[in-house]
């Protein structure tokens, strides 16, 4: 873009949606005044009670034995038991509505499929949603998207 230089995929993410708002699913940044303060809250949710347990998750469980380097199990277990309680007040929320910020997908709920999915496929959590019957809803929803589907290479 004429030189312009963005290098945080969340930034870039958001830079895209708005630079063509046209394309893809609407509204995934919401622009009414109440609907994007919820949005807000809801990447604020993701960013601060789910992405720095599952990162920490994966970079033992995946990312050190690439590097050759030990897993600490004592994290693993620490960050799973975070993450659980975490959880469960995700399934609280989504007992209350479809998605993180209301009643449609928003990039706040897109932005958890990354990890989810390494949790569950690579990670070895394959039950790690179960048992919490919104969460599961929600995140098979997400899951199954067309767009989701094609990146992970799933017919």
């Amino acid at each position: 873009d004429d030189g312009f230089i963005l290098y945080e995929s969340r930034a870039i993410v958001r830079y895209l949606i708005k630079k063509h708002p046209n394309q893809g699913t609407p509204e995934l940044i919401p622009t009414g005044l109440k609907e994007e303060a919820l949005f807000e809250q809801a990447v604020s949710t993701e960013a601060f009670n789910f992405n720095p347990f599952v990162s920490s998750i994966a970079t033992e469980k995946l990312f050190k034995p690439l590097r050759g380097l030990q897993t600490d199990v004592k994290v693993v277990e620490e960050r799973l038991a975070q993450l659980n309680a975490k959880l469960d007040a995700y399934e609280v929320i989504l007992s209350k509505q479809r998605y993180l910020a209301g009643d449609n997908v928003t990039l706040a709920d897109l932005q958890h499929l990354p990890y989810g999915t390494v949790l569950i496929t690579a990670g070895g959590y394959p039950d790690l949603f179960k048992g919490r019957p919104s969460v599961e809803r929600w995140l098979n929803e997400l899951y199954n998207r067309a767009m989701w589907q094609e990146i992970i290479g799933s017919d």
